[in-house]
């Protein structure tokens, strides 16, 4: 078996990648790559690898969200304008971070310091038996639909991306039995349509008839842990263009109010419907599915109960099911 050191580079600008590959595999190492932390979450166990390259700045989210997901040394790539965010990025646990544009040495330096305080270069990992795999908490379930389920849910539930779930009705799509104020759950499809945006960002006192306070939204609720959006999709247009807000700014405004307010929330979405053929009818903002669209969990059609597992880093699901 190979004892190539294995480095993993993650960065969504084609020449980049693609430049950062020849220059290692020149230098002995064996090199996958991708364009999103999704992708990455997706695709390869991250525990694999030497080390993680990656941008900070990606389609989705951030490259510091594949700190939480793996023990492997992540350097993080910043351009120049950005060296504050890259501190913050060691703040979160980066080994290290270097600026773009970058001589190729300083890479390689880099690269070769990590592992080499690391340890030296591990053979590839034997293939796992999926029953010596650890059981998730409140989990049951053998099929290969089931075991792909868990083994995202491990990954994702160690970031802050926010997730789509997917799934028909019935199949326990939403979030029950949440311990404490540590999430907040919404059913899009049983509040009032002309009171949705007033129910999730808040209004202000006399922002329209019967408003007669102040009023905090569940996204503001939220602030700080989980908000799970059930049936996203039959969330109206405009409300749709608050949540964007929130995804891509971090803020909210409430209805009736000229002010915004920043926020912090993990967003966890679901639905039974497709919506890549909602944008296509123009009934879904194609802008804010690729937002919410960062990991998709697929639920089979057996899965009868999912509820917190309150042990995880933020409250996320875990089914129970029968083969």
């Amino acid at each position: 078996m190979s004892t190539m050191n294995q480095v993993l580079v993650v960065e969504d600008e084609a020449i980049i990648r693609t430049a950062l590959k020849r220059l290692l595999e020149r230098h002995e190492y064996s090199v996958s790559e991708a364009g999103s932390v999704r992708e990455s979450l997706e695709n390869f166990d991250m525990d694999e690898f030497d080390v993680i390259i990656s941008d900070l700045r990606l389609p989705g989210a951030p490259g510091t969200d594949l700190i939480k997901a793996t023990k492997t040394p992540v350097l993080i790539m910043t351009s120049y304008s950005s060296i504050k965010s890259a501190i913050d990025s060691m703040k979160m646990g980066a080994v290290d971070y270097i600026a773009k544009p970058f001589e190729h040495n300083e890479l390689l330096e880099s690269v070769a310091k990590i592992i080499r305080e690391r340890g030296p270069a591990r053979p590839p990992r034997p293939e796992a038996v999926e029953d010596d795999e650890p059981q998730i908490h409140g989990m049951i379930g053998r099929s290969p639909q089931m075991l792909e389920l868990f083994r995202r849910l491990r990954k994702v539930a160690q970031t802050n991306s926010t997730v789509l779930i997917n799934g028909e009705s019935g199949t326990g799509k939403e979030l029950s039995n949440c311990q404490g104020n540590e999430m907040i759950s919404v059913n899009c499809a049983a509040i009032p349509e002309n009171l949705i945006e007033s129910e999730l960002f808040g209004h202000e006192k006399g922002a329209f008839t019967g408003a007669t306070a102040t009023r905090t939204g569940l996204v503001e609720a939220a602030n700080g842990s989980t908000l799970f959006l059930d049936e996203i999709g039959e969330l109206p247009l405009e409300a749709q263009a608050r949540l964007l807000r929130v995804l891509q700014e971090n803020e909210i405004r409430k209805v009736g109010s000229v002010q915004s307010k920043k926020v912090d929330v993990r967003l966890v979405a679901a639905t039974h419907r497709d919506l890549k053929q909602l944008v296509i009818d123009g009934a879904f903002r194609e802008d804010l599915y690729y937002r919410i669209n960062v990991m998709t969990l697929l639920i089979p059609h057996y899965v009868t109960v999912v509820k917190i597992s309150s042990n995880w880093p933020k409250p996320f699901c875990s089914a129970h099911a029968a083969d």
